[in-house]
């Protein structure tokens, strides 16, 4: 199967391109990084990689792209800031208009990489058929993106998978996420730790792992529509961070407490894995 991969030098679509070819899949892809700078990733030999900004014209998309028998959407521009408006000015229309591009192009098979920020500050257990409510620009966009692509589907016949992502870490992850900063302090030899009080639990899993149900939830077509992609199992963050600690024999004294809790999530939430689970346990690739 050739697949097609946006976002393929972002910190998941890196991991997703070697999941894909760990599985033999053919891989098309694709990110505005261009060629010399994507030379750096190790599968860069053994994949097409087109360098490509997805607002730029093109008459046929999906021609451009090699017709891929599936398309994995994660190209999305500025998360490092949830709270840009160009989430919404820009983001939603340019990545909508590029899936509609495909899709009139001839694409049948496509999932897109949605966020557990779509629920907005509801508490426990987070089941795929709840009502949404986000309430940042980045998650606001991606589940009226979410929104627009299910309209698409009426007029056209493909099957569409909303990969919702809950929280992860590993190689590549953001500087700015509490493990990366947590490494910095323990490369500097700091002898203090700033953070929340931690009390806040939230659905971890590490990107490696994201990746493979990724593809595993994108290569199939039994069950489509929103999919969790999370570990169903709620964590405090002071225990993410003492696990780290204890995962890296190292030790620092963390001042809980430093830092206020966000005003955009709730205290505790977690993803639920049914429809995941139904996957995994039918998947064979």
């Amino acid at each position: 199967m050739k697949v097609l991969v946006t976002g393929a030098t972002g910190f998941v679509g890196n991991h997703v391109v070697n999941e894909l070819l760990k599985r033999d899949f053919e891989v098309i892809a694709t990110s505005i990084m261009d060629s010399d700078d994507a030379k750096k990733f190790s599968w860069f030999e053994k994949v097409k990689y087109i360098s490509w900004d997805l607002n730029k014209p093109n008459q046929n998309f999906f021609e451009f792209f090699e017709e891929p028998e599936l398309m994995i959407h994660l190209a999305w521009e500025g998360l490092s800031d949830y709270k840009n408006l160009i989430h919404i000015e820009k983001n939603l229309f340019s990545n909508y208009f590029f899936v509609k591009n495909m899709v009139e192009g001839g694409l049948k098979n496509m999932a897109v990489i949605g966020t557990c920020l779509e629920y907005g500050m509801q508490e426990g257990c987070l089941k795929e058929d709840m009502i949404t409510n986000p309430r940042l620009p980045y998650p606001l966009a991606k589940d009226t993106l979410r929104k627009f692509i299910e309209e698409l589907n009426k007029k056209y016949e493909f099957d569409f998978k909303w990969i919702r992502l809950f929280y992860l870490y590993g190689s590549g992850q953001s500087p700015k996420s509490i493990l990366s900063q947590l490494d910095k302090a323990l490369e500097n030899n700091e002898e203090v730790f700033n953070m929340s009080l931690g009390e806040q639990q939230r659905d971890y899993l590490p990107v490696d792992k994201v990746a493979e149900y990724i593809v595993k939830i994108s290569a199939q077509n039994k069950v489509n529509g929103i999919i969790n992609c999370c570990s169903g199992k709620p964590v405090s963050i002071k225990e993410l961070v003492e696990d780290h600690l204890k995962k890296r024999n190292r030790k620092i004294k963390l001042n809980l407490g430093y830092y206020p809790y966000t005003d955009y999530e709730p205290m505790s939430f977690w993803g639920n894995v049914s429809k995941l689970n139904k996957i995994l346990k039918k998947t064979i690739i």
